[in-house]
């Protein structure tokens, strides 16, 4: 036990996903009383998304300063939601059109079902908005959350600058870092849980379900190599740049993001090449970059959309129009609140999958290839903030094309 203690999280949850495989191949419907510790292990992910999105969207906006709220802050945001949006629709289109969650008929399975939307644009967008705070995170409705969340930033950011006190976001910041260790411990048992999700999965579903993750990976390398190469166009074009020049001075910390699947062990690289060969100022890069492992998450958003398409298609249930921009709105709020603790996208995936009525056992068979899935979504991560550094510097006169162009 403590040599599989040295085992780093993500190993451990791989050798789980294939000892569940292995046990549900071997004792099928047997082993389906497996199920009620992987549900207790869901429950406890849960019961903390609302305040740990809530609290990492006050901290990051309630941290940034007036002044620089005021004059690029807007524009920041601006590019960081038309970039996350972008690649949360890419997803869905994908989704949508390789189909990765077809072709496997799933029985004695209780899906959640989608309700069709009835409400007209207007109250959609009505909708956003709480009405009250408190009932809004007793239904952990998180794009209510995150708006009033956001609100709260914005409001504290300003009174921080002019009475100079910031006891409050002070409290907010040792609140948050109370739930991170929370879930942190809570993750600790992700090994146990998966492995008693994937297994019954398993028995019941059968090993069809693997091809089906296999099909998301690639629908998810398609999406992302897609997304990359409009994204990188938009901004030379934007930046009069070069466009092949651009990809190549973004090669080094495309590669470590890539290989590390850790947007903060690359934000030093990141930063550093932004300066040495993007020619981006150190004060647009040390407040975007940074800002944007928080508030701009694309690949995030990206593996959200498509989890959410591939899985009704995975359990036959119908996505209207207003369900599928209700995805990508989804997508696109809960990585506002990107968690960085170990398996945070599993923790956005609690967020996001009972507010469509999916089940929240497709979890767990995401879970076995988050690693994989993990390198794609810190690739587009990583590069989008960048770029939006980029576009920042170029607006503000602060890029310089010599050494971009060196």
């Amino acid at each position: 036990m403590k040599n599989f203690r040295n085992i780093s999280m993500t190993n451990q949850v791989m050798i789980a996903t294939i000892l569940g495989v292995i046990v549900g191949i071997i004792f099928q419907d047997k082993v389906e009383s497996f199920k009620v510790v992987g549900d207790l292990f869901l429950r406890l992910i849960q019961m903390s998304v609302v305040v740990l999105i809530m609290g990492a969207v006050i901290e990051a906006v309630g941290r940034l300063e007036a002044k620089e709220l005021g004059k690029i802050g807007l524009k920041v945001f601006i590019w960081f939601m038309g970039s996350t949006v972008l690649a949360a629709v890419i997803g869905v289109l994908f989704g949508l059109l390789i189909q990765p969650g077809k072709g496997l008929e799933v029985s004695g399975f209780e899906a959640g079902t989608i309700k069709a939307s009835t409400e007209s644009l207007q109250e959609i967008i009505v909708d956003f908005i709480p009405k009250n705070i408190i009932e809004a995170m007793a239904q952990a409705n998180m794009i209510q959350v995150i708006i009033f969340s956001l609100l709260f930033g914005l409001a504290l950011s300003l009174i921080k600058d002019k009475d100079k006190n910031s006891i409050l976001l002070d409290v907010v910041s040792s609140f948050n870092n109370v739930i991170l260790k929370m879930i942190t411990l809570i993750m600790k048992l992700a090994p146990i849980g998966i492995f008693c999700l994937i297994a019954p999965v398993i028995g019941t579903i059968g090993t069809g379900v693997l091809i089906t993750l296999m099909k998301f990976l690639l629908t998810l390398a398609i999406s992302a190599l897609l997304f990359l190469i409009v994204w990188l166009l938009i901004t030379a074009l934007y930046c009069k740049v070069n466009v092949k020049k651009l990809a190549q001075n973004m090669w080094r910390m495309s590669i470590v993001a890539f290989t590390t699947t850790s947007s903060a062990i690359t934000l030093p690289i990141q930063i550093e090449d932004g300066r040495d060969k993007l020619g981006i100022s150190d004060r647009i890069s040390k407040l975007v970059m940074p800002l944007g492992m928080t508030l701009n998450s694309n690949g995030l958003a990206m593996f959200l959309s498509l989890a959410i398409v591939t899985f009704s298609q995975f359990y036959n249930i119908q996505m209207g129009i207003g369900e599928l921009i209700k995805a990508v709105l989804l997508s696109t709020l809960a990585c506002l609140g990107t968690v960085v603790v170990p398996g945070g996208g599993l923790v956005a995936l609690a967020t996001v999958m009972p507010m469509l009525g999916l089940p929240t056992e497709s979890i767990a068979l995401l879970a076995g290839i988050d690693w994989f899935s993990g390198m794609f979504r810190t690739l587009l991560n990583v590069d989008a903030d960048t770029t939006v550094a980029l576009i920042i510097a170029a607006d503000e006169k602060e890029l310089d094309y010599e050494i971009f162009n060196a």
